[in-house]
This record gives C-alpha cells, structure tokens and sequence, in this order.
C-alpha cells in the first residue's frame, strides 16, 4: 500500500464522528482532495484581493471577505 499523504485514519474517525454515517471505502480520499482544492482556491482569491487592496501579503482580513464565494463554489 503505499504512503498517505495525510492521516487518513484521523479523518475518517472525523468525518464518521461529525456525520454519524458509514462511508464508503475511499469517501475519505473524495472529501481530503475536496478540501485541499477548496484551501488553493480561497488563498489564490485571497492573494488576488490582497494584491487590490495593495497589501504586501494576504491577511486574514482578505480571507474572510473572499470566504463566503468560495464556499458558494464548493458547496454541493
């Protein structure tokens, strides 16, 4: 088998603690791919809003104005 690149028992035990469901066998694979795409997007949007308000970095302030479209994008 070969190596994770996430603690994949952990997130398992996560998501069955918060649904109450059983998964199927690679669910947790599904929503760990899911999740990172949803992180890139909101830093990218982030960084883009950022680089509008002619700050030098991203902060938490442009985090929290691109958060809600991104996750209106992701929400299935």
């Amino acid at each position: 088998m070969p190596p994770t690149l996430y603690p994949r028992a952990q997130v398992k035990k996560t998501i069955k603690a918060h649904t109450g469901r059983p998964m199927s066998k690679n669910a947790d694979i599904m929503i760990f791919l899911n999740y990172t795409l949803f992180l890139q997007e909101l830093v990218r949007e982030a960084a883009i809003r950022s680089k509008q308000a002619g700050d030098r970095g991203i902060t938490a302030k442009s985090v929290r104005k691109v958060r809600n479209n991104v996750l209106r994008k992701f929400k299935a």
